[in-house]
Order: C-alpha cells, then sequence, then structure tokens
C-alpha cells in the first residue's frame, strides 16, 4: 500500500512538473509525460506497469469525455456536424477497412477479421491527444471540428473492434455489423439524454455547491455504465449526457453551482489526461518484453506500425480534402441565400407568412408561432452563414484537420483487451502501442511548428473579439433598461444618494441594499437569459460568448457573497 501511495504522490508530481515544464521548453506537456514514462519503463528497479485497460475504458475515458462534452461550444457542435459525423463514422470504418487489409497482408496467418479489429483499434483520433492541439495556432472552427470528433469516434471504433472479434471467431454479418452498430448509438443517445436531464433536475434541487460537484462526478458513470450493460456504447451516452449539462446548466444551475463544477472537474481531467500520458510512457517495457519473447523482434514490428501510420495519415487526407471542398461549397451556396434571409429578418411579415406558407402542407396560413419559430430559424441559419465565412476552411485548416489526427490512450487500452485467442497478440498490442506512440511524437512534436509556419495567429482575432463584445454589451443593456423600465420603484429610489441614504435611518439604509441587490439579481437574469438565446441562436462567437457568461457569473457570485449592490 505505501508503494502505491508513493507511486501516486510522485505521478501527480510529474504530471504538474510536466504542466509547467512543457510551455517553457517548447514542447507539449502530454509528450513530456510519454517520455518521462519511456524512460521510467527502462530503470530497472521500477516495476513494469500493469493497467487494467478496462479501467481507461470504463474509468477513465467516460469523465474525460464528460467534461469535454460539458465545456464545448454545443452551437458549433451542431454547426460542425456534418463534419464531425463523417470523420468519426465514415472515416473510422474506411480507415479499418484499409488497415485492416494491410495488416492482414504483412502479418503472416493473422486473417482480415482480426486485421480489421486492430485496424479499429488504431484509427480513431483520441480526446486527450487533441489536447496538444489547442495549444497552437489553428483556428477555432478546426479545434471544434477535431473535438466533436474525438467525441463520436472512439464510440465507432469499438463497435467495430466489438464486431471483428466475434466475426474472428464465427461467421460475419455485414447487415448484424450494421444493426449492431445503429443499436449502440441509438440506445446510448436516448440514455444520455435522460441521464442528461435527470442530473440536471436532480442537481438543481440541491443548495450546496459541494454536494452539487460531487453528484456531477457520477454523471458519466451513471451514464455509461447501464449503455455497456446494454451492450450499447458508454462512451457515446457519456458525451451525450455531457453535451445536455453543457446546454441546460447555464438555465437551470446557480452561477456558484457552476464556478464549483468548471473548477474541480477542470482539476479531475487535468490529473486524469496527465496520468494516461504517463501509464502510455510506463507500458512501453513490458509490451517489447513480451514482442522480444513471442516473434523475432521489436524491429519488425516496428516497421509495421510505420506503415500503419503512414496508411492512417494517407486515408485521413484522401478523406478531408473531399470533405473541406464540400463544406466550402455548402458555404458559398449558403451565402447566396442570405440577401433573401436578410428580408425576411428585416420585419416583411408578409414576405415570412408567405415562405412558411408555400412550405406548408395544403398551404394552410401560419399562425404567431409559425412566424415566430420561422423568424429564430432563420436568424439562426444568418448566424451560421457568417459564421462560415469568418472561418473558410483552406488547405491550411485542412493540413491542420489531417495532421492532428494523432492517436492515443484509446489505442493503447483497446489494444490490450483483445481476447486471450487473438493471434499474435503481443504483436499486435506492440504494434497499437507504437502507432499510437509514433503518432504522438511525430504529429504532436511538429504541429505546433507546422501551424505556425503554414498559418499564424490572425492579427484581427482581437479586434472581432472586441466588435463582438461590444455588441454583447450593447444586447446585455437593453436586457437592463427592461428590468429597470419594469421596476415600480426605481424611479425614486435611485434618485437618492448613497450619502443621502447613509445619513438617513440605518434600517432605511439596509432596506436600500436590499432592494438593489434585488434589482440587481434581475437584471443579471434578464441578461444571462437574453445572452442564452442569443448562444442557441449562434449569432455571436461562442468564445467571446462564454467570456460574458463567465463575468455574469462573477458578478453574481460577487454581490450574493457581499450581501449588497455592485459598484
Amino acid at each position: 500500500m505505501t508503494g502505491l501511495l508513493v507511486g501516486g504522490l510522485l505521478g501527480l508530481l510529474v504530471i504538474a512538473g510536466a504542466a509547467v515544464l512543457g510551455p517553457r521548453i517548447g514542447i507539449a506537456a502530454p509528450l513530456v509525460l510519454v517520455a518521462v514514462g519511456i524512460v521510467a519503463s527502462l530503470v530497472p528497479w521500477i516495476p513494469d506497469a500493469d493497467i487494467d485497460p478496462e479501467l481507461i475504458l470504463a474509468g477513465v475515458l467516460p469523465p474525460l469525455l464528460y467534461a469535454s462534452a460539458v465545456s464545448m461550444p454545443t452551437m458549433n457542435f451542431r454547426r460542425e456536424f456534418g463534419a464531425i459525423s463523417g470523420l468519426s463514422v465514415v472515416l473510422v470504418v474506411a480507415s479499418s477497412v484499409v488497415l485492416g487489409l494491410f495488416f492482414a497482408l504483412v502479418v503472416p496467418g493473422l486473417g482480415l477479421a482480426w486485421g480489421i479489429a486492430l485496424g479499429a483499434i488504431v484509427s480513431p483520433t483520441d480526446a486527450v491527444a487533441t489536447s496538444i492541439v489547442k495549444q497552437t495556432s489553428v483556428s477555432r472552427r478546426v479545434v471544434a471540428i477535431l473535438d466533436g470528433e474525438s467525441l463520436l469516434n472512439d464510440a465507432t471504433a469499438l463497435v467495430i473492434l466489438r464486431t471483428a472479434i466475434v466475426a474472428g471467431a464465427a461467421s460475419f454479418s455485414f447487415w448484424g455489423a450494421v444493426g449492431d452498430f445503429a443499436y449502440a448509438v441509438v440506445v446510448a443517445v436516448a440514455i444520455g439524454l435522460v441521464v442528461g436531464w435527470l442530473n440536471l433536475w436532480v442537481r438543481s434541487r440541491v443548495s450546496n455547491a459541494t454536494v452539487n460537484t460531487a453528484l456531477s462526478f457520477a454523471v458519466p458513470f451513471v451514464a455509461s455504465l447501464p449503455a455497456e450493460h446494454l451492450r450499447a456504447s458508454g462512451l457515446v451516452a457519456a458525451v451525450v449526457a455531457g453535451l445536455v449539462t453543457g446546454i441546460r446548466a447555464p438555465r437551470v444551475l446557480p452561477p456558484t453551482h457552476r464556478l464549483s463544477d468548471a473548477q474541480n472537474w477542470g482539476t479531475v481531467a487535468f490529473v486524469l489526461e496527465g496520468a494516461v500520458f504517463l501509464v502510455m510512457g510506463l507500458e512501453l517495457a513490458s509490451i517489447v518484453a513480451d514482442v522480444q519473447r513471442d516473434h523475432a523482434g521489436v524491429v519488425p514490428a516496428l516497421l509495421i506500425a510505420v506503415g500503419a501510420l503512414v496508411l492512417t495519415v494517407l486515408v485521413r487526407t484522401a478523406y478531408v480534402v473531399p470533405l473541406l471542398l464540400g463544406l466550402s461549397r455548402r458555404a458559398r451556396r449558403q451565402g447566396r441565400l442570405q440577401e433573401r434571409l436578410e428580408e425576411y429578418r428585416s420585419g416583411d411579415r408578409e414576405a415570412a407568412s408567405r415562405a412558411v406558407q408555400d412550405h406548408r402542407f395544403g398551404n394552410r396560413p401560419p399562425s404567431e408561432r409559425d412566424l415566430e419559430r420561422f423568424g429564430t430559424r432563420v436568424r439562426q441559419v444568418l448566424a451560421d452563414i457568417r459564421y462560415f465565412a469568418a472561418a473558410p476552411l483552406g488547405w491550411r485548416e485542412g493540413t491542420a484537420v489531417v495532421w492532428a489526427g494523432m492517436r492515443g490512450a484509446v489505442t493503447v487500452a483497446a489494444a490490450q483487451t483483445l481476447p486471450a485467442g487473438t493471434p499474435q497478440k503481443s504483436l499486435l498490442v506492440f504494434v497499437a502501442f507504437a502507432v499510437a506512440g509514433l503518432s504522438l511524437l511525430l504529429q504532436g512534436g511538429t504541429i505546433g511548428p507546422l501551424l505556425r509556419r503554414i498559418s499564424p495567429p490572425a492579427p484581427d482575432d482581437a479586434v472581432r473579439d472586441a466588435e463582438e463584445r461590444g455588441r454583447l454589451l450593447e444586447l446585455m443593456r437593453s436586457a437592463a433598461e427592461q428590468v429597470t423600465a419594469a421596476s415600480a420603484d426605481d424611479a425614486t429610489t435611485n434618485a437618492r444618494t448613497r450619502e443621502e441614504l447613509e445619513a438617513s435611518d440605518p434600517a432605511e439604509l439596509r432596506a436600500w441594499f436590499g432592494r438593489e441587490k434585488v434589482r440587481r439579481l434581475q437584471v443579471l437574469d434578464a441578461q444571462r437569459s437574453v445572452l442564452l438565446d442569443a448562444r442557441d441562436e449562434g449569432t455571436f462567437d461562442a468564445e467571446v460568448l462564454e467570456s460574458v457568461l463567465g463575468n455574469l457569473d462573477a458578478e453574481q457570485i460577487a454581490l450574493e457573497l457581499r450581501g449588497g449592490p455592485t459598484g
């Protein structure tokens, strides 16, 4: 037990040290941790790491993916869902098949089914690995695509892996595999939605922020474990629960709860991510020993891994190029509709009514609710058009999407779940580890300099953010004025200065503070409501809007702690 505690303590110190050292030496912290783990695995007196892969798949990945989903701008996820779903499903399937053919060809006696199983293991990009990309100059739109892909592609890969393992031991049914995949996703989405809503319903009734955060730690497991029990995707269930929480939490949870969640989940995610990379390095010694014992050596296996990594990049390139061309064509096509949509938005009720009626069954005239929904949809589409126009996807962004597709912890953990009867299991595990390690070292080590060379930070980001912030402040000012106008005693109360009130009766001063506090809280609620409505419509930059919402939360927390008015 003492050894375990000492190991855990040293691990925490190494993770914290890598986070401090990495930026100073220009190397991403995850790469520093992998290197430290590899060096430690070669030290004779340090025992080989023997980590149950199910601990990674069932105990580490659900909370990590849940935390990423909660913090992901959901409007950007919706906008990029076409690209995300293609990368998460179509590309993973294509990569699994191509790599499966390659492995079946170069590994004697392996067979196509087991080759596809290994292909599925090394196909998905890793949510933890993509944390490296966020430290570069890549555009926010590329980050949204990569984040969404890494949230969902693990489920596709694990379903393919499960199907291929069954096929390796029995007959294979294409339609059966399709049915298994559809079942795994649909059931997981349903469970994630239910858990996400129940999570917020329960936590909105808990007043203690610490207890609330403790309950939030259970959410990813409450979603993933039942899904896995029903042979669905626990990771998808955790992601969906996280997305629901991220969308609804600002409307139903108080700022103190959300601040506590953000701080504590940030710490948990930081430690888990670091531990995953450190363990990857520590496992090297035992994996190499297995290959040396069961096969001719590591050099042939390493060459297979290099070939597999090259294939993953080529297949990804072949998919991403037409994908980005298609997205660019769609953006131009939507742009041609902008003028007509602006007419609808300008308040031309007759034109809006005619447009709704032309697309309704039986040409029935629209109701006020229909026109309201149509107006919301028009504003949303116009916001999407501006979003796509402001962040076009060219060859630089395509290069970032391709080269940022790194493999990581999921690949290593999934490889170790191969059953005992797998042909040449130790070789397959080593190949998976080598692909992940080479991917992190080669792609992760060069992505920063590459992006700085081909796509330096846009000089107008600060100007655009300032403009967005100004528009948001104007929206908030309008909401505050509406609340002030609705306050019956506002004119008489605010006409008196604070000095006049301090010179009056203390009871009257306390009453003034109480009224002012209530009024200010009403203003904050109104401002938060209009900002969240703007978020759902996508009319502002997601990161700037989140920053302004965070400022509102901080102001409300400060107001409640002081028990008096702000400023």
